[in-house]
C-alpha cells in the first residue's frame, strides 16, 4: 500500500525536477547571450571552437552523407521505377535531404561527436577545478569558455547540413546516373525544376539552426552543471547526447508540421 501511495510523490518528484532543470538551463541561456560580448572582442575564440566542434566534424559529416544519398538513390529508384518514374530518383533524393534527412541527421551526428566532446571538455574544467581558478582570478567562466562554445555550434552545424546535402546529393548522382543508368540531364534538370530554395532548401536551413541551438545549449548545460566527478562526467555526457536526440527528433516534428504542413 505505501509502494502505491509513493508512485504519485515520485511522478510529481520528477516533474518538479524536470521543471526546475527546464527553468534554471532558460536562464543559463539568457546569461551566455549577455556574456557574449566577450566572443565579439576575441572573435578567436569562437574561430578555434569552431574548429574543433565544426571542422573536426566534417569527415563523419560527409562520409555519412555520401552513404545516405548512395542508398537514398537505390531505394528510391526501386520504388520510383515500379511506377514507371526512375527518371524522378534526383527529386526524391534532393528533396529528402535539404528538406529531412540532411538537418536530422547531420544534428544527430553532431550531437553524439561535437556535442558530447564538449559536455566532457567542460565537466573535465570543472572537475580539475579550471573554471573555481578562473573565478578566482577574476575572469569569467561563461564568457570565457561557454559562450565561445555555444556561438561556433551554432556557426557549425548549419554549415555542415549544407556539406551533408551536397555529399547526399553527389552520392544519388553516383548511383542514379552512374550506376542505374538516368540520364544526366533529366536528373539535374527535374532536380532544379522542383528544389524550391525558400520552400526546401531555407527551411531546412532554418532546422538545421534550432537545431544547433538546442544541441549546443544542451551540452554546454550539462557539462557547466555536471558533478564534479569522473561518474557525475560520464553521466552528463550520456544524458547530453540522450537529451539532444530527443530535443532534435520532437523539434523536427514541430517545425516540419509548421513549414510544410500549413498548421
Amino acid at each position: 500500500m505505501r509502494a502505491i501511495i509513493r508512485i504519485p510523490a515520485s511522478i510529481g518528484h520528477y516533474v518538479n525536477d524536470r521543471l526546475w532543470r527546464l527553468g534554471y538551463a532558460s536562464r543559463f541561456l539568457f546569461i551566455i547571450l549577455i556574456q557574449s560580448g566577450t566572443c565579439l572582442i576575441r572573435p578567436r575564440l569562437v574561430l578555434r571552437e569552431t574548429y574543433f566542434i565544426g571542422v573536426q566534424s566534417l569527415i563523419i559529416i560527409l562520409v555519412s552523407g555520401m552513404f545516405v544519398g548512395l542508398v537514398l538513390g537505390l531505394q528510391m529508384y526501386d520504388t520510383l521505377e515500379r511506377f514507371g518514374s526512375g527518371e524522378g530518383v534526383g527529386t526524391v533524393v534532393a528533396l529528402a535531404l535539404v528538406r529531412e534527412l540532411g538537418p536530422v541527421l547531420s544534428a544527430l551526428l553532431f550531437a553524439s561527436r561535437a556535442g558530447t566532446a564538449v559536455t566532457a571538455e567542460i565537466g573535465l574544467m570543472k572537475t580539475t577545478e579550471q573554471l573555481s581558478a578562473m573565478e578566482m582570478m577574476a575572469i569569467e567562466p561563461v564568457a570565457r569558455v561557454i559562450a565561445p562554445r555555444f556561438w561556433a555550434g551554432i556557426i557549425s552545424l548549419p554549415l555542415l547540413t549544407s556539406m551533408f546535402n551536397v555529399m547526399g546529393i553527389f552520392g544519388g548522382y553516383l548511383v542514379g546516373v552512374k550506376l542505374l543508368g538516368v540520364d544526366e540531364g533529366i536528373f539535374w534538370s527535374q532536380m532544379q525544376a522542383t528544389v524550391d530554395f525558400r520552400e526546401d532548401v531555407l527551411n531546412g536551413i532554418i532546422k538545421s539552426v534550432v537545431f544547433a541551438v538546442a544541441v549546443i545549449m544542451i551540452a554546454v548545460f550539462e557539462g557547466y552543471n555536471s558533478p564534479p566527478t569522473a561518474e557525475g562526467v560520464s553521466a552528463a555526457t550520456t544524458r547530453a547526447v540522450v537529451t539532444s536526440s530527443l530535443a532534435i527528433l520532437a523539434l523536427d516534428f514541430v517545425l516540419t508540421a509548421f513549414m510544410f504542413r500549413g498548421i
